[in-house]
């Protein structure tokens, strides 16, 4: 039996097939591949980094309220202060933070003859370290807790688990003839007058009737603070602010303890990823003397929206 003879040129065909071959299958290999590698790189795509808050760094807070707002909150009953005392009050205590850039606070007070006004502010820029979320998210996460847990309804109604308004009926009327909104006797300033447009002494030319209103002195027939805590009602209860920041609110509570009685205000808004906290309360000693909670929220709503376009700026 004769053997066939070894052809060059036929193996050169078959090696070309084979390589021909080999190079289809490359070929699905590759495209396989280069679908799984888009694949993932649509899905690395799809996690992008999230919008970055506006604010980079906070100012100074003690420099932020104006003079003319912190001679309203702090009025001196009379008091006159020398230039260095009030440079002094003015310039407020600044909070001790580690880190200026996230965290800032100041406060101030001033204490007279009739009672205590204390304002404090803590402004804080939130960071949020996960991708998915940005930084106005996570601000809004935390505003939100706070809301929560200042018991403040969304659509701006009474705070729950608070005396209803008609629970404060006055015994009788204040002063200039009306009751209160919370039942309780107008606490009016002397400098102020409910104002809040006077200098730094403080100095008053109101007198007989019209001075004991303004010093806050119950009048016969006035509530004592037999219902402090009581909710304010109408328009001065806690409740949402729609026309400040991003998102606000205000809160207002009366706290009566054995050496006197206080009224805290505070406003909490947002403005993309800081938040503002701000907290204005009067003390008195005297039970008799109510705070007057419209003219507190007044003051501490007409500040807010002062740093509100501070921060603006």
């Amino acid at each position: 039996m004769s053997r066939k003879s070894f052809v060059p040129g036929a193996a050169l065909v078959a090696a070309a097939a084979l390589a021909v071959g080999l190079a289809g299958c490359s070929d699905g290999s590759s495209t396989d591949g280069s679908a799984t590698d888009a694949k993932s790189g649509d899905a690395t795509s799809a996690v992008q980094s999230a919008e970055p808050g506006r604010y980079q760094t906070l100012p100074e807070a003690c420099g932020l309220p104006s003079r003319s707002s912190l001679r309203s909150m702090l009025p001196g009953d009379g008091q006159q202060l020398s230039s260095a005392e009030a440079k002094k009050l003015y310039a407020g205590q600044a909070d001790i933070t580690y880190d200026t850039d996230r965290r800032v606070g100041c406060r101030w007070s001033r204490e007279t003859t009739r009672g205590t006004r204390h304002l404090t502010l803590d402004i804080q820029r939130v960071v949020s370290y996960d991708a998915e979320v940005s930084d106005d998210d996570k601000a809004q996460g935390i505003y939100a807790g706070k809301q929560q847990d200042a018991q403040i309804p969304s659509d701006g109604s009474a705070s729950p688990g608070t005396p209803p308004p008609s629970s404060a009926k006055p015994k009788g009327p204040t002063a200039d003839g009306a009751a209160s909104a919370s039942g309780a006797p107008v606490a009016k300033d002397s400098k102020t007058g409910g104002g809040g447009n006077g200098t730094d002494d403080g100095k008053s030319s109101t007198t007989g009737k019209a001075a004991d209103q303004a010093s806050g002195k119950a009048t016969p027939g006035t509530p004592e603070a037999s219902t402090p805590g009581a909710a304010p009602s109408g328009s001065i209860a806690p409740r949402v602010l729609d026309d400040l920041g991003d998102a606000a609110f205000l809160n207002d509570k009366l706290v009566t303890a054995d050496s006197g009685l206080h009224r805290d205000v505070t406003v909490v808004f947002r403005t993309s990823n800081v938040i503002v906290t701000l907290t204005y309360d009067q003390w008195s000693t005297d039970k008799s003397m109510v705070p007057d909670s419209q003219e507190l929220q007044d003051k501490a709503r007409s500040l807010a929206g002062e740093l509100s376009d501070r921060l603006s700026e």
